[in-house]
């Protein structure tokens, strides 16, 4: 089911399972709505220094369907696994949230944390 997801990580095989792993722990229906929407998708950060980097976004629909590409960058295949899963976890939130709110909670980057921590992505003590 998330084989196209996975498939930008191939060269980063811890990053690629970290990726699974976090998929595989998200409600089911926050997995059936990232599926079934062609806007959804997760990709690497290609950046270069001093050239730059190529991303295929999906163009932005309607108001409040914009773009949902979720890019994570390369460092998080390194980087504990407690770290990286609560990155993935927040991006995914805000994709699921399409950059918004989520209930009482207006500042989008609180309701990304406070999403993926309902999942069970838990922001670290330490962000280093």
């Amino acid at each position: 089911m998330f084989t196209a997801y996975l498939e930008p990580f191939d060269v980063y095989p811890i990053l690629q399972q970290r990726v699974l792993s976090v998929l595989q722990g998200l409600p089911e229906e926050v997995q059936r709505d990232f599926v079934d929407d062609p806007r959804f998708g997760v990709d690497i950060d290609n950046y270069e220094p001093g050239k730059g980097w190529s991303l295929f976004m999906p163009t932005p629909g309607p108001p409040g369907h914009g773009s949902r590409r979720v890019v994570l960058r390369p460092k998080l295949d390194s980087a504990s696994e407690q770290f990286a899963k609560y990155i993935i976890a927040h991006e995914f939130a805000h994709a699921f949230l399409r950059n918004g709110g989520w209930g009482e909670i207006t500042d989008v980057e609180e309701a990304a944390d406070a999403l993926a921590a309902s999942w069970g992505f838990h922001r670290p003590q330490s962000l280093v």
